[in-house]
């Protein structure tokens, strides 16, 4: 074999020579993963496992240059050397890309049109009231202020949301808000969608009709199997299942197969039976399934469930969940856990999230707003259920009294925001999750009456924290984990 002429090609020592000279370190943050492993994470969510001494070669500045981990640090900027001098302004291109949902503002508009329910669901998180109760409606002209203020937002995709009690019971009022909203929407030029956040009970010919006219979507409730579903929400009848399940293939018929969708909270009753209920969403044709947790509001406070199971508890449960979703792609069927998904994808998409507890600052109102039935106005959904509970900390105003500016510049939903910015919370802001988390203000005032809360205290992080190692440990340990993990990216 003839050897290079001389003087073309120089020794491979010649190049880690000119390398050796140093690197420069991005900011970074790390947390232990296991026993011997620590995970790492950089300003926009790239991450890198690593063990215990490449931890100390890398922060003495000592590792091989041109080695595999010196290269994976230096691609994925948490390193930088001369050889590398676009680095700096490839990370602020990508920190840039990842707040960008920022500017758009506020997206999703929730019109609480009743409070009236006819269930009576013991978890209920609104503190509903009984379908008779005429005086907790929402009015035409309330409706029509709340139109005003949705269309002042700068956002280019606007979403209204009808919640309750049961929306349907006030059916002639959303019909009323969706066809003004269109007729608005010809001067504004807006993505305008509607969604129907309902128990399905009331669901008719009228209204599937008019649904299909209007490409409005639903979601529903659905808790799992007859069993778990009648007894988390027991109307008169005893027929809950029935209506739901009813109601979702009639739905399917008239509008078509993705035009509703399904979310269940997890009570005590459901701790043991978690493939069971996912069973249940693979048998009535859901390709996903959110695996919640109760919240500390409402009706699931006074009648104490949300303290019938811990962080631990409910831990094992989604975690078993989760196992046995991953168990059923490997076995050929696609099924996605959605909260897993959402922090997937904060984990690889170049962009962020509008999903508002993992947002930073939270999203309470830069992401989402509720109208209540009253003309109450809050920075969230979660922030209307604490009202109703007699803590009105988190109200912006009120529709009739106050301007869009009073309200979207106002001292609490400034100082919420401010103190929810993750990157300076504290425990938040050294943490290796804080790329992927989020700081909801109202859950921890809900929990220790405090926006910030401790952090080493909180359901919240604990819940997270936990959840986000386990899928970095599937990520890395696990390819068959991984393939799938990664086909859940941008659901």
């Amino acid at each position: 074999m003839l050897s290079p002429p001389k003087g073309k090609f120089r020794s491979l020592d010649t190049f880690n020579e000119s390398l050796a000279v140093g690197y420069k370190l991005l900011p970074f943050r790390f947390i232990r993963l296991d026993s011997n492993r620590y995970v790492l994470t950089n300003e926009v969510g790239e991450f890198i496992v690593v063990d215990d001494n490449t931890l100390r070669e890398l922060v003495s500045k000592v590792l091989q240059p041109n080695s595999d981990i010196y290269n994976d640090l230096k691609a994925k900027h948490f390193l930088f050397d001369d050889d590398s001098n676009v680095a700096l302004d490839l990370l602020s291109l990508k920190v840039r890309s990842k707040y960008e949902q920022l500017s758009q503002f506020t997206g999703l508009h929730l019109f609480v049109v009743t409070l009236r329910c006819d269930h009576s669901c013991p978890y209920c998180q609104v503190s509903r009231q009984s379908d008779d109760r005429l005086a907790f409606d929402m009015s035409k002209e309330t409706a029509a202020k709340g139109l005003e203020l949705t269309f002042k937002s700068p956002s280019p995709n606007i979403k209204i949301e009808f919640q309750g009690g049961e929306p349907l019971l006030n059916f002639e009022l959303i019909k009323w808000i969706v066809i003004e909203a269109e007729r608005m929407n010809e001067v504004h030029k807006r993505d305008l969608q509607f969604v129907i956040t309902t128990n399905l009970s009331q669901i008719n010919d009228e209204i599937l009709e008019f649904a299909r006219q209007h490409g409005i979507l639903f979601s529903t409730s659905l808790d799992g199997p007859e069993y778990i579903h009648k007894a988390n929400r027991p109307r008169p009848g005893d027929d809950s299942y029935t209506r739901t399940i009813s109601g979702i293939n009639r739905i399917r018929e008239s509008i078509g197969p993705d035009s509703v969708s399904a979310l269940m909270t997890t009570t005590e009753k459901s701790l043991g039976s978690v493939k069971e209920i996912i069973d249940e969403y693979v048998q009535q044709g859901f390709h996903h399934i959110f695996l919640r947790p109760l919240s500390p509001y409402g009706f699931a406070i006074k009648t104490r469930w949300y303290e019938r199971y811990d962080v631990d508890r409910w831990l094992d449960f989604y975690f078993e969940g989760l196992d046995y979703i991953l168990k059923l792609n490997k076995d050929g069927l696609p099924f996605v856990e959605i909260y897993a998904s959402i922090i997937l994808n904060k984990m690889f998409s170049p962009f962020g999230t509008t999903y508002v507890d993992l947002m930073s600052p939270a999203g309470h109102g830069i992401a989402v707003i509720a109208f209540n039935y009253d003309g109450e106005v809050y920075a969230s959904d979660e922030s209307r259920m604490l009202a109703e509970m007699g803590d009105k900390t988190f109200r912006l105003g009120n529709i009739h009294k106050n301007t869009y500016e009073e309200m979207m510049l106002s001292d609490t939903l400034l100082d919420a925001l401010e103190q929810s910015i993750t990157e300076s919370v504290p425990s938040c802001n050294d943490c290796a999750f804080q790329p992927y988390c989020g700081s909801d203000p109202t859950f921890h005032y809900a929990t220790q009456k405090d926006v910030v809360g401790h952090k080493a205290f909180s359901a919240f992080c604990r819940r997270n924290m936990a959840i986000m190692r386990r899928l970095v440990t599937l990520l890395t340990d696990d390819a068959d984990a991984r393939r799938i993990l990664m086909s859940w990216v941008r659901i």
